[in-house]
């Protein structure tokens, strides 16, 4: 039976040194923000070529420590995207501001820098943008754009590690790049866990206060913080498969190019990929113009896939408050997105099923 994803079979390929070196973090009787922790970020910052790096809890509390850093709160507004997964406009909620959406490109399914612009007014404090299923925004242009207006970028990078555009490394363009390593991610740990890349040393000085209760002194406590720490064990499981992480991206690739070889139907439209960018393929995202009729078809072959997303953020309970006006693009993806399995260990058969049941579409 195909599986929309596999995390045993990683496992199994570094089931020694992850057990290893959990039974080494658990012999040690440390197991909150020691030598495993710091191992990790430096790791990541010569990985990614980010200045500096502060690991949280999760995806999640990194937006949240990076909007609480650039001091943004109640009546200011952050620009962001309709099409992705909850937190990103949960985080400006939390924090006090008002999220701001900007549709898409419809072929990248990325936020389009052009709507932004559309959006910028003098309550804008940042723009907050999603490399969605693996494949950057125009950072580039972001950038351009947040230093005209003087206002903040940031990166949520939850679905591309890994990922480059223009050869940078996604999380690398703005003034802070939240990672998540939830399970499924590119690079994921044995539950929750997030990072935040910092070019500046006062922002960085900041997050390592926010992420503690406000303080990285015992009883010393200078600004209302969090308890967003990443433990030992994740930092040590994460160390242990980060050197592996270019050969799992490699193998989504792989996967992904004999989706496009072997795929071969005109009632499906393949991903776009961004001639400046590094696609991971974090998701492997179709479009069809009658999605139920192909869902039943997957369901009867059972081929497993997955909907992301299927409406836009302002059209969920908690945002009906603002009344936002609809946009004819994201409207227009969510009703004919549908996802199929992609992993690094996926079989080379099921790939090949996978792609035959599509082309009986």
């Amino acid at each position: 039976m195909i599986k929309s994803f596999d995390l045993t079979e990683q496992y199994k390929k570094l089931e020694k040194k992850i057990n290893s070196k959990v039974l080494e973090v658990l012999a040690s009787g440390n197991y909150i923000l020691g030598d495993n922790v710091k191992f990790f970020e430096k790791k990541i910052n010569d990985y990614l070529g980010s200045k500096y790096s502060v690991s949280c809890n999760s995806g999640t509390d990194a937006l949240i420590l990076s909007l609480r850093a650039l001091g943004i709160e109640k009546d200011d507004e952050v620009i962001t995207t309709p099409f992705t997964y909850f937190a990103s406009s949960e985080a400006i909620s939390l924090v006090g501001a008002k999220p701001v959406f900007a549709d898409i490109n419809p072929h990248t399914f990325n936020i389009n820098p052009k709507n932004i612009k559309k959006m910028i007014n003098r309550k804008t404090k940042a723009i907050l943008s999603v490399n969605i299923f693996g494949q950057t925004c125009k950072l580039d242009e972001i950038n351009t754009l947040a230093n005209e207006y003087n206002i903040a970028h940031i990166e949520d990078c939850a679905q591309s590690f890994g990922a480059t555009h223009n050869n940078k490394q996604s999380g690398t363009y703005g003034e802070f790049g939240c990672f998540s390593f939830f399970p499924t991610k590119n690079l994921g740990c044995f539950g929750d866990g997030g990072l935040i890349t910092v070019k500046n040393k006062k922002a960085y000085n900041l997050l390592l206060k926010l992420r503690t209760h406000g303080g990285i002194k015992r009883n010393q406590h200078d600004v209302i913080g969090y308890n967003s720490r990443l433990d030992e064990l994740q930092a040590a499981i994460l160390a242990v498969k980060l050197p592996y992480i270019n050969k799992f991206i490699e193998n989504r690739r792989s996967i992904a190019k004999m989706y496009f070889k072997l795929i071969n139907n005109d009632k499906v439209i393949l991903p776009f990929v961004d001639k400046n960018s590094k696609h991971t393929f974090n998701q492997f995202t179709l479009r069809v113009k009658n999605r139920n009729k192909f869902e039943k078809h997957l369901k009867q072959h059972k081929i497993p896939y997955g909907i992301y997303y299927s409406k836009p953020i302002y059209k969920y309970k908690a945002y009906e408050v603002y009344k936002y006006n609809s946009m004819p693009m994201v409207e227009k993806i969510s009703k004919e997105c549908i996802s199929i399995p992609i992993y690094p260990e996926l079989k080379t058969n099921d790939i090949k099923m996978i792609c035959n049941v599509i082309n009986e579409y």
